[in-house]
């Protein structure tokens, strides 16, 4: 079975292409998502961030807003948090391609925003990164409710900068030019793959 790293910056359009990998009947494993079910009550990352964060926990959950003013201005605590759900996030994609392996499936999708800044891409048989004009990027993220430019450069700081993802990439594909070309850059790739 391959197994594709999906990557690529905030607002580049990783989740768009994560469900055109779906809709091509690919197995696709969020990280994302991962992370937001770690963070819930009954998730595994939750004591351990109430220990670490407690001023974050309001009404027995985890108010994430709070939580993100914390790491996107500190880094030492940011490290405190990355520690806590990477393993997490890690041995939850392990299940992950278990499953796919056990239903013989030929490829599955792990999409990972912090491919590289994790070194997870060194698990992987190829990547992808997607990738669009800065001034796109831009408008996609400030679209986003409570997003704001201040928040976006945070967000920004904490992620490998995009000429060097597209650079360690095995494919990059530009979602600017739209849905239907990001299908079908995704297609070739499938088709170049052989899967």
């Amino acid at each position: 079975m391959k197994i594709i790293g999906l990557t690529g910056s905030i607002g580049m359009g990783k989740s768009v292409a994560a469900r055109q990998w779906q809709s091509l009947g690919v197995p696709v494993h969020d990280a994302d998502a991962a992370v937001h079910r770690l963070l819930e009550p009954k998730g595994k990352a939750f004591p351990l961030v109430k220990e670490a964060f407690p001023s974050c926990i309001i009404d027995g959950a985890i108010e994430r807003k709070s939580l993100g003013q914390i790491i996107f201005h500190d880094p030492v605590k940011r490290k405190i948090l990355e520690d806590i759900l990477h393993p997490l996030v890690r041995e939850n994609s392990h299940k992950f391609i278990e499953a796919c392996r056990r239903r013989r499936e030929p490829v599955c999708v792990l999409d990972i925003p912090l491919l590289f800044e994790t070194g997870r891409n060194r698990h992987v048989d190829t990547t992808m990164c997607v990738t669009a004009p800065h001034w796109v990027q831009k408008r996609r993220v400030l679209r986003r409710p409570n997003m704001t430019e201040a928040k976006f450069k945070a967000i920004a700081k904490t992620q490998m900068h995009d000429y060097r993802k597209k650079a360690l990439s095995d494919y990059v594909v530009i979602t600017a030019r739209g849905r239907r070309h990001t299908l079908n850059a995704i297609k070739r790739i499938k088709k170049n793959e052989q899967f």
